[in-house]
């Protein structure tokens, strides 16, 4: 069988549903992504950006015809793209392509963690079985300092930085502290960035320690097996959203509303 997995969203969106879309492992398979993730899809034939496919064309305009010829080249499409887009489901369903979609996020108050919410999806077309633990393999020696991320995707999520630089000045009594800010983060004197995700994630697999804020390079430092501790506020709920893993331990502050 040949199949396609389309899995748009950001970092940490694409981490937790990692268990997930390594079930639906085929004879063949290719995975399009959001264009920063590509780096991390490690178990596919084929690694693709969404950005590069012109599928956002796909019901704006008159389709591509050499997309429609790959999509017709696959056996199963399986989309989380499109899902909550009705004339682009109408549109596939009368062009005849075998995709079959799936929501994107749990349902509003789901007690359910979102890595087991993606795998009770997949559940009737899996290849395989999952322990529900978001893996990403580098073979990389473990070096003796602590990484910290003190930003997110929203200010809302963060702790505040002055706090993340007290616990800092404590871990430096025991290990070197590196600090870490991706791309769109905000200007942080002395931080490591690392554009492409794969080598940040090499980076923190040799962190002996992990901190940071409910972030997509938490979940990433978590699923390369770093020992993390996941500052978690009131903004989103750990018990759907905080990464997973045996090293993994949630910090909570502020209240909820």
């Amino acid at each position: 069988m040949r199949r396609l997995v389309i899995r748009p969203g950001a970092i940490g969106d694409f981490i937790v549903s990692l268990p997930a879309l390594e079930c639906l492992r085929s004879e063949y398979l290719e995975v399009w992504v959001a264009s920063p993730n590509v780096p991390l899809v490690r178990f596919a034939d084929r690694a693709r950006s969404i950005a590069s496919t012109s599928l956002d064309l796909l019901g704006v305009t008159e389709p591509p015809a050499r997309l429609l010829e790959e999509l017709r080249g696959f056996d199963s499409i399986v989309s989380w793209y499109g899902a909550n887009r009705s004339e682009f489901r109408e549109l596939v369903r009368a062009l005849q392509l075998p995709f079959t979609f799936l929501p994107a996020l749990p349902a509003e108050g789901s007690e359910l963690h979102a890595t087991e919410f993606y795998l009770i999806q997949v559940r009737a077309m899996a290849n395989g079985a999952s322990d529900g633990i978001p893996r990403i393999r580098c073979d990389v020696e473990r070096e003796d300092f602590a990484a910290i991320h003190p930003f997110s995707g929203s200010p809302k999520k963060n702790w505040p930085l002055e706090n993340f630089r007290e616990l800092a000045r404590t871990l430096e009594r025991t290990m070197p502290v590196r600090w870490c800010a991706g791309a769109d983060d905000p200007p942080l004197e002395g931080a490591v960035r690392i554009d492409d995700l794969y080598d940040l994630a090499c980076w923190l697999a040799r962190a002996q320690l992990y901190i940071g804020n409910d972030s997509g390079i938490t979940h990433l430092a978590a699923a390369v097996g770093t020992p993390v501790l996941a500052l978690y506020g009131p903004a989103s709920d750990p018990a759907v959203w905080a990464p997973r893993g045996p090293h993994v331990r949630v910090g909570r502050w502020g209240t909820w509303d």
